[in-house]
């Protein structure tokens, strides 16, 4: 038989005396609120206030709480409304000694360390309602039993990056989610973890300025006494131009296209949505209408309200669609309800602009079950939904099908990717605790397991990426240049050309060249070639009897392999320096190239030089440009992630990635094709991330961040490749923020979940040169 709330008063004083402590005058008024709400309502509920204790108030109310199943206390509230001073190990052991009432916490005027964080995340609470704010903790991974909790307020953990993808699988009953203020930024590992919450119906990364909690904002009713009646908006024609003005030119990255709020630098921006029921225009109202056509195509939701503490997600392209779609009991997101047209809207968005997984397969599958499949080449072994995989089997139409649903089901059951380091294998090679650092690679066109780079102060070094040791060692070219070009011949594949920023050309045998042993090396003459000055970039024709070279200028250089001489410089091919220049694949005498003009122009060294075969043109300066490996598209990169796929035949526009813009200058971006030309690998060099698009479709597959948690840094890419052997595996050319600048080549396998495989690294200041070269 439970006892009454008011024998629990005299325990507590007496409890008090034990350990030489005053009692707290506001315990004795809660217990004495909890005591007069047992009397009248036959319930009770304990509110424990940590911001009117001291430490000393915490030992004779945890002792007598350790007992609290004994009172006729139905529940127990731990609040915090302001900065409590009270020891945060025992805020835990008060949680502890509570548990199996513990109702709702709310600590989120206390900022707890981490250490206390990973003791509640590992152990799990028994409450109802958690809320929590911490600048330590990066990455989410509550891993122990929160069976009672319905709803989780992370507000303001200004360092949370991430989701872990079990990091939800002990809440079964949640069905509230706040993540203000944070830094999560990528949509795929959040859909990831977010779609193991079943019961998850309210969903917030930004608030809107009225709410406090994750319910539909009043505003958003239709109704004439709403919020949102008494802020319609009466503009005229002027006005109505210039906000569709402001409307189209906002960036992707800043402005959703698929919501109505705008949030910059955790500030409170107005935005405004434009519906024919709403907008009232005192002229052409046949304009009105089109407007409203025009907007509604870009916008899922149908009021104006003002949003503010945005997390980084919120500025993704479509991430309000992304959301909606990838969670389909979600009823309200970001304090705005989730509606049947919303909700169909998102689907179409969805569909048009992302690709689920990849080669269209719109199902994870098993591996096992694939696998399976193959070898026993029936259709209906492993999904008999998938009717997509029944046809492709039965008629046979792709020799690459099962490899492709190999790739798809490891990438569907991938949420990060496996990272490695390539530090550690060119650690020794300097003397003293200098280390290499990479400025250009390229993975060898024959041997998978060869990768070769060229670093800042000069060197070439070819490694084993696979079995991670040095292949061969090139010292220095002389005096100290960075080396910006490097290039394998096709029909020799031993053979590597290097140029140095400094116009210095180098042909080497790697086969003659011995590695470093024993603090020595050595190696056969090179072929050394007349200079070109303000070297960014080399690249050798398909018959391996030219190269040409461009660079800080607007001259293109042919040189002839075989006798070592400069056979042609073409001058003022471009108005402004030429950053890269590339032959075709399959015809020796087809190049493009590509200029910070803003022009791409492809050449025909049978016909005048003098004359392009056609030009075409960027936004902004061009960064680089490529050919599809069968010569049939040009894939072109300009500054601050314009990415557009051209016809090769004639320039046209065949698909425009539409990546959003940061507003930066000196965002340099570089694209490669992967998987064939199956899909686009894309990274700038002020963002840490890589974006995988479809090269048919232009849908985006993946969005993945680089981060060194370790360090708590971000790893801006500063170029990458595709591995030409081995499906979704690449390599980034990553330089390190802090604590001092650094860089290393990481190789990236998107088919397998994992951490970096290497953390011991070795920091060193470089001098960068983002702008110049692939």
């Amino acid at each position: 038989m439970s006892l009454q709330i008011s024998s629990i008063v005299s325990r507590y004083l007496n409890s008090c005396k034990l350990h030489e402590v005053l009692p707290n005058t506001a315990v004795l008024s809660q217990f004495y609120k909890a005591s007069m709400q047992e009397k009248v309502q036959k319930r009770s509920t304990l509110v424990v206030p940590l911001d009117e204790l001291e430490d000393d108030d915490m030992l004779p109310l945890v002792d007598i709480l350790l007992n609290v199943h004994l009172y006729n206390v139905d529940a127990v509230d731990i609040l915090s409304t302001s900065k409590s001073v009270v020891n945060q190990e025992s805020v835990v052991s008060l949680m502890r000694a509570v548990n199996s009432i513990l109702r709702s916490v709310d600590l989120q005027d206390t900022l707890l360390r981490k250490d206390i964080l990973w003791d509640l995340f590992q152990g799990g609470l028994n409450c109802q309602l958690l809320k929590l704010r911490s600048t330590e903790i990066q990455k989410l991974n509550m891993v122990g039993s929160f069976m009672q909790l319905h709803t989780l307020t992370l507000d303001f953990c200004s360092s949370l990056t991430s989701l872990e993808k079990d990091c939800f699988t002990c809440m079964p009953k949640l069905m509230r989610l706040s993540m203000c203020g944070t830094r999560i930024a990528d949509l795929w590992t959040t859909r990831e973890a977010l779609s193991r919450l079943h019961s998850l119906t309210e969903l917030r990364f930004q608030n809107c300025i009225c709410c406090k909690d994750t319910g539909p904002c009043l505003a958003s009713s239709n109704g004439a006494d709403s919020p949102a009646s008494v802020g319609k908006l009466f503009i005229n024609q002027d006005s109505l131009n210039d906000s569709a003005n402001r409307v189209s030119n906002y960036s992707g990255g800043i402005l959703s296209s698929g919501t109505s709020f705008v949030a910059i630098s955790g500030k409170v921006d107005f935005q405004l949505e434009v519906s024919s029921g709403d907008l009232h225009v005192k002229e052409r109202d046949d304009y009105s209408e089109y407007i409203n056509l025009k907007l509604r195509d870009t916008s899922v939701v149908s009021k104006m309200y003002l949003t503010c503490h945005p997390s980084p997600i919120c500025y993704e392209k479509h991430y309000r669609e992304y959301m909606i779609a990838s969670l389909p009991h979600l009823r309200v997101l970001d304090n705005f309800p989730v509606k049947k047209l919303d909700r169909e809207m998102a689907n179409t968005v969805f569909s048009q602009y992302y690709e689920y997984l990849p080669y269209k397969r719109r199902q994870k599958e098993n591996v096992a079950s694939v696998l399976h499949m193959r070898e026993t080449g029936r259709g209906n072994a492993y999904h008999n939904k998938s009717s997509l995989i029944k046809e492709a089997v039965s008629c046979r139409k792709s020799p690459h099908f099962y490899s492709r649903s190999l790739c798809a089901a490891k990438l569907g059951s991938s949420a990060s990717p496996s990272l490695h380091t390539m530090s550690n294998i060119s650690n020794n090679i300097k003397e003293g605790s200098e280390s290499l650092r990479p400025r250009q690679f390229e993975y060898h066109p024959t041997n998978p397991s060869l990768m070769a780079f060229g670093t800042l102060d000069g060197e070439v070094v070819v490694v084993n990426h696979d079995a991670g040791n040095i292949f061969s060692y090139i010292p220095l070219f002389g005096v100290t240049n960075s080396i910006l070009g490097l290039c394998w011949l096709n029909k020799n594949p031993f053979k590597l050309l290097a140029g140095s920023d400094s116009g210095s050309l180098r042909l080497y045998d790697i086969n003659d060249t011995l590695q470093k042993a024993n603090g020595g090396c050595s190696s056969s003459s090179p072929v050394v070639f007349d200079k070109f000055e303000h070297l960014t970039s080399l690249h050798v024709n398909s018959t391996d009897d030219q190269f040409l070279t461009s660079g800080y200028s607007k001259k293109v250089a042919i040189y002839d392999i075989c006798s070592g001489k400069r056979l042609h410089l073409f001058s003022d091919m471009h108005q402004e320096p030429i950053n890269v220049a590339k032959f075709a694949h399959h015809s020796p005498n087809l190049l493009v190239t590509s200029s910070f003009d803003r022009d791409v122009k492809l050449w025909d060294l049978r016909q005048t030089p003098n004359q392009p075969c056609y030009t075409t043109s960027s936004s902004r300066g061009n960064v680089m440009v490529c050919f599809s490996p069968d010569d049939l598209y040009l894939l072109v990169s300009a500054v601050d992630n314009e990415v557009k796929q051209l016809l090769s035949v004639d320039g046209r526009l065949q698909t425009d990635f539409g990546i959003a813009s940061t507003g930066s200058a000196h965002n340099y971006t570089r694209s490669y094709y992967m998987n064939g030309r199956d899909y686009v690998i894309s990274g700038s060099s002020d963002e840490s991330i890589v974006r995988i698009c479809c090269a048919q479709t232009g849908r985006r597959l993946r969005d993945y961040y680089l981060e060194d948690r370790r360090l708590e840094s971000p790893i801006l890419v500063q170029s990458l490749r595709s591995d030409p052997f081995r499906h979704f595996h690449m390599a980034v050319l990553a330089s390190y923020v802090r604590p001092s600048s650094k860089r290393d080549i990481i190789k990236v396998n998107l088919l397998e979940t994992g951490q970096y495989g290497d953390e011991d690294f070795n920091r060193k200041d470089f001098s960068s040169s983002y702008g110049h070269g692939g």
